[in-house]
Order: structure tokens, then C-alpha cells, then sequence
């Protein structure tokens, strides 16, 4: 931790406290938004709480005693997913749940995810300074491994609650350093039986709605603190493997190399151009790459890397993901090398109901902001829940539209003027 680090300080010096009113509170989110960002910071002022790790869990038991100083009924899921509820006038109804994730990926940010769940948990908060109670149950909830690093399978939790996992691939999972999915699960005190046991009754659940950073520039380019997701595109993550044959860099003549690494550069080029073949919202991202042997006088024997797709549009999404393996089966018989090929997530897009998207508008117009309907290219936590209930989804504007790095920004006016229409729109239904 370091001592000149102050998100709070950062936060609130521009903030406009004509934005506290209703109950909400700026100085009370940008607080908080400090103290979860102290947990797992690393050097670049970043956060590093991955997936099931115990920066995680120590996040999630911070923001369980501000739910519980709120009047929240705490619950605990076996995939790790922490709910809060505050039951309603009538508790026979089904319930309203918002929030988001605290996991991060390496060196992160420190709105994607904690945005969110602090916006929910603000709402009860202003709510119990007015005394008022929803007519419906509220939940507050924090869905674990949303960001999918250490195993290189997101929307953990989420899947899990809605019993969309794949136990049985989700137990074969290997993270970064060789422990098996079980291994981790155990050192905090969960297991692959928990796992497959967090499975919730769908029909206790009205809707589900998410507030989030944008990650993208189309709020700040039209001057815009919140805005409504028209729809989620769904992602697919694959893995490929390119085998090869090791060898000395000096003594293998170039004709006689089977390289690895060759192959994958190929590869790697030449999705760059897939995408705008397919779709113009389709696209294809290599963010990890490993080679081995990694020896600088060898030849790469192996290369191993995984593929991001993603799309609103679920025909041409799939029919890029089917391109791209044609295109790894070209280049390897190519260049005499084999390919192994895995796809380890597919999520089908979720568009937003129009009438939630009405809700959000009528929101977001009582308190003066224009209402604007931008697509989500990101995977989120309610593109899982989304093919089972209706959801919706509230971006606020990103600075530069930087995410998942340590210089994320959003400002606390927009962040709660975002906190404002989801309360706003939570208190719409009856």
C-alpha cells in the first residue's frame, strides 16, 4: 500500500456536492471506492484482485460490513457470490437485483466492477436515510470472477447462479501457476461441489440491472454522464496451440524448421483482418501469447494463445469463430506445424428489452440528462443473466475511454449522477 495514494482525495476534489441530495452521497462512494482500491494495489497505482484470490475475497468481506451497516441480510453463495437484500413492502414478490464484481484483471483499474457494486449498495444507502422501502425485495449483489484472468473463463459467479456452468470443464481448469481450479476454490474455503451447488431458483428474481463504466469514448464525445445499453455483445475465448519441433538457433538450417512461433505470428496477423469481413461490430483480440521454450537460441517448439471474439450479432459472431480455426488449420499444414484448438467460453448476445430500456429513459430524464443508447461490446455479468431474465444496463462515462488499466477514470459527478438514475429506475417498479 502505498501512503500517497488517495482515491478519495483524487475523486472528490472536483466533485459538485449539488449532486448529494435524495440521501446520496459523493463523499460516501468515493470513500469506499478508496478503500477497495487499497486492496490488492500494486506499484502502478493498479489494482490485482484476480479471480478467487484472497485480495478478492478480502474485498467482497469489506464491502459484506458495509451491507451489513446498511441493514442488508447477508447470503453467501458456494461460487463465492455475496447477496444483500432488503426486503420489500410486499416479500412475496420477486426480487430487484443490482451490483457487479470486485475481481479485477492484472494491474486494473478501480471502477470496472466496484463501480457497481457500490452503486447498488448507494441506493440502500439513500434509502435509508429517508426511511423509504421498496415495494419489491432488493438485493445487492457481487458475482465472483467476473473477469475471468485466473483461469481464462469469465463470468464465473454469474454462470454459476444461473447453472450455465460446465462443471465438469470448469474442474479441469489449470491457472497461471499450475493449481487446479479445485486447489484454489479450497484455499478460500469453497470446492467444485459448492461450485455446482450455487445454482438459485430463477423465479425469485424480477430483473437485474448493472451500472458500469462505459470503456469506450461515445458518452464523453456527446458530453453525456450516463447513458442505456441498447444490447451485450457475447464473447467467446479460445485457446490454440501451435506444436512445432525445438531446436538450436544456430544449427538448424531454415529449411528444416518447424517454428512455432512462426505459425502463430501468421496467425496472429492475419485475424487482425477478419473481423470487418463479418460484421462491423465483430472483433477478434490475441491478449495472451506464451512460447516455449522462451530461450532466446532456441526455436519455439510451442506456442500457446488465446483468442477474444466477440459480436452483437450472434450468426456473424459464430461464423468468425469458425473462420478463425479454418485460418489456424491453413497455416499450420502450411508451415508443418499441428494446432490444438479450444474454446473455453461462448456467450450468446443479449439484446435489452425495450420496455427496461423505456424505464431507464424516463430515469435518466428526471434528472436532466438525455437520454443515448450505445451498444456494449464488453462482456458482463448481465449477459449471463440476460438469457434468463430481463436486464438492463447503465454505462457512465469513461475518461478517454481507458478501462482495464490503472489510468480507468471516471469522474464522481458522473458516477453519481449514475447512482441517481438507477435509484430513480429501481424505484420505478411496484
Amino acid at each position: 500500500m502505498s501512503s500517497e495514494w488517495d482515491l478519495h482525495r483524487e475523486l472528490i476534489k472536483d466533485y459538485d456536492n449539488r449532486y448529494d441530495y435524495n440521501g446520496v452521497s459523493g463523499d460516501r462512494l468515493a470513500r469506499r471506492l478508496h478503500l477497495l482500491s487499497e486492496i490488492g494495489l500494486t506499484e502502478d497505482k493498479g489494482s490485482m484482485r484476480i479471480g478467487f484470490s484472497q485480495e478478492e475475497k478480502q474485498a467482497k468481506e469489506l464491502a459484506i460490513e458495509w451491507m451489513k451497516e446498511a441493514g442488508l441480510a447477508i447470503s453467501k453463495d458456494g461460487a463465492g457470490n455475496i447477496f444483500g437484500r432488503l426486503e420489500g413492502k410486499d416479500p412475496e414478490k420477486p426480487a430487484v437485483l443490482s451490483g457487479s464484481h470486485l475481481d479485477s484483471v492484472p494491474n486494473g483499474g478501480h471502477f470496472d466492477g466496484p463501480l457497481g457494486v457500490l452503486s447498488a449498495l448507494e441506493v440502500v444507502e439513500a434509502w435509508r436515510a429517508s426511511g423509504y422501502q421498496p415495494d419489491v425485495p432488493y438485493e445487492v449483489v457481487i458475482f465472483s470472477d467476473e473477469e475471468g484472468a485466473r483461469f481464462n473463463s469469465g463470468l464465473t459467479g454469474s454462470r454459476a447462479m444461473t447453472g450455465t456452468a460446465d462443471i465438469e470443464l470448469q474442474g479441469e481448469l489449470t491457472d497461471q501457476d499450475g493449481k487446479s481450479f479445485e486447489e484454489v476454490m479450497n484455499g478460500i474455503g469453497l470446492s467444485t461441489e459448492t461450485f455446482a451447488g450455487a445454482v438459485r431458483n430463477l423465479e425469485e428474481i424480477e430483473t437485474f440491472v448493472e451500472v458500469h463504466i462505459e470503456q469506450g469514448k461515445r458518452l464523453e464525445q456527446n458530453n453525456l454522464p450516463v447513458g442505456i445499453v441498447e444490447g451485450i455483445a457475447g464473447p467467446s475465448w479460445l485457446e490454440f496451440d501451435f506444436i512445432g519441433e525445438a531446436g538450436h538457433a544456430g544449427n538448424t538450417p531454415m529449411t528444416e524448421r518447424q517454428d512455432a512461433l512462426v505459425a502463430a505470428g501468421e496467425f496472429i496477423r492475419n485475424i487482425y483482418d477478419l473481423p470487418r469481413e463479418y460484421s462491423d461490430s465483430a472483433v477478434a483480440t490475441v491478449g495472451k501469447l506464451n512460447v516455449y521454450p522462451n530461450g532466446i537460441n532456441v526455436i519455439p517448439g510451442k506456442v500457446a494463445l488465446n483468442v477474444d471474439v466477440r459480436d452483437i450479432f450472434e450468426e456473424t459472431r459464430n461464423q468468425l469463430i469458425e473462420r478463425i480455426e479454418k485460418e489456424a488449420a491453413r497455416i499450420s499444414k502450411e508451415l508443418e506445424v499441428e494446432y490444438r484448438f479450444r474454446q473455453t467460453l461462448k456467450v450468446d448476445p443479449v439484446p435489452i428489452p425495450d420496455h427496461l430500456k423505456e424505464k431507464l429513459g424516463q430515469a435518466l430524464e428526471q434528472h436532466g440528462i438525455e437520454p443515448m443508447e450505445l451498444p456494449s461490446g464488453a462482456g458482463h455479468d448481465a449477459l449471463i443473466i440476460g438469457h434468463y431474465l430481463p436486464v438492463a444496463m447503465l454505462f457512465v462515462k469513461s475518461k478517454d475511454g481507458v478501462s482495464h488499466t490503472p489510468d480507468e477514470w471516471s469522474s464522481l459527478n458522473d458516477c453519481v449522477q449514475g447512482v441517481h438514475v438507477l435509484k430513480s429506475y429501481i424505484e420505478s417498479f411496484s
